[in-house]
């Protein structure tokens, strides 16, 4: 028996994903939740729907791999980060399922925060698990988040993070998700509007807003509007608003190293993936960025975390 079953339901994707310990090997399943076109996410209510209906059509895909009689574990993410008093209503759907599943088959139930899926699905498409033994900084970019975080290896819990910067306002997903739907682009617009940027041969100056580690973003919102009310091209609006965000984590790493030290920098969260904004982040020592598939919303680090579990806390190398 060597399958661990990962499962989260975010606030945006419903995703499970099947570990192979004695391998390496994660294989995943995954589904972005249905949003009405012009609008810009969902009410917790409707995402609990929506993982309802979701999760068990991935759980049926993944059945091949789980009726093998190998699966010691389930994992699932029951809140989106590890502190006190964070919930959200979606994540009920995929630890009720995990609870279920664990119950049934008589196994081991882990849980863990959205926030730590992300970081160890990061590591693990870097090649970078090594990292669990020292600390690091990471950074996790998303629709809901954008938090600057310190991490150090935790004996109980893998890892304890730590949050030591933060939008004020807005988060960085937040806003390409609300240019993106300005200049007419569909629900999430994350990978349309990098595919517009990238069309743009204009250079910008951008100054980013930042309070020590802290930033602010909603006047980066005001200026895109301001750009697409005076008409101006909207590969032009795309690249501004996506280069201002780079600089924005750009200057948030800078604060961060030089309060903590040149440690290694972790990348995770869907913004991240944007090939704009990746190389504006390279010349900060050493740089780990999540791989695409696992950048956005994904069970894989929840699956990793219940591996650690059942091995408390051996470090094995994929």
């Amino acid at each position: 028996m060597s399958l661990i079953l990962g499962i989260d339901t975010s606030n945006y994707t419903t995703s499970t994903a099947v570990l192979d310990m004695d391998t390496g090997e994660i294989l995943q399943e995954k589904q972005l939740l249905p949003v009405k076109p012009g609008e810009a996410g969902l009410r917790q209510s409707d995402a609990v729907f929506h993982h309802t209906r979701q999760l068990p059509e991935l759980i049926e895909r993944q059945a091949v791999r789980l009726a093998q009689d190998r699966l010691c574990a389930v994992s699932a993410s029951a809140r989106p980060r590890n502190v006190e008093g964070s919930y959200m209503p979606c994540f009920l759907t995929g630890l009720g399922t995990a609870r279920s599943l664990a119950a049934a088959a008589n196994i081991p139930l882990h849980t863990t925060s959205h926030q730590m899926g992300h970081v160890l699905a990061a590591l693990y498409s870097a090649g970078k698990l090594a990292l669990l033994r020292q600390s690091f900084l990471a950074f996790h970019v998303s629709g809901g988040t954008t938090d600057l975080l310190y991490c150090e290896p935790d004996a109980t819990d893998l890892l304890k993070i730590t949050s030591c910067g933060a939008s004020l306002d807005l988060k960085a997903g937040q806003v390409i998700d609300r240019v993106g739907l300005m200049l007419g682009l569909s629900f999430p617009c994350g990978k349309a509007l990098e595919q517009l940027a990238v069309q743009s041969k204009r250079e910008f100056r951008v100054r980013p807003v930042i309070r020590r580690m802290d930033c602010c973003l909603s006047g980066l919102e005001n200026q895109c509007r301001d750009m697409v009310q005076n008409h101006q091209p909207s590969e032009d609006v795309a690249k501004f608003c996506l280069l201002t965000i780079g600089e924005t984590v750009a200057a948030m790493t800078a604060a961060a190293q030089k309060q903590y030290g040149k440690l290694t920098v972790v990348y995770a969260g869907g913004v991240m993936s944007n090939r704009l904004i990746r190389p504006m982040l390279s010349s900060y020592g050493e740089a780990c960025f999540a791989e695409p598939d696992f950048a956005c919303d994904n069970a894989a680090g929840i699956a990793i975390y219940g591996a650690w579990q059942e091995k408390r806390g051996v470090l094995w190398q994929f």
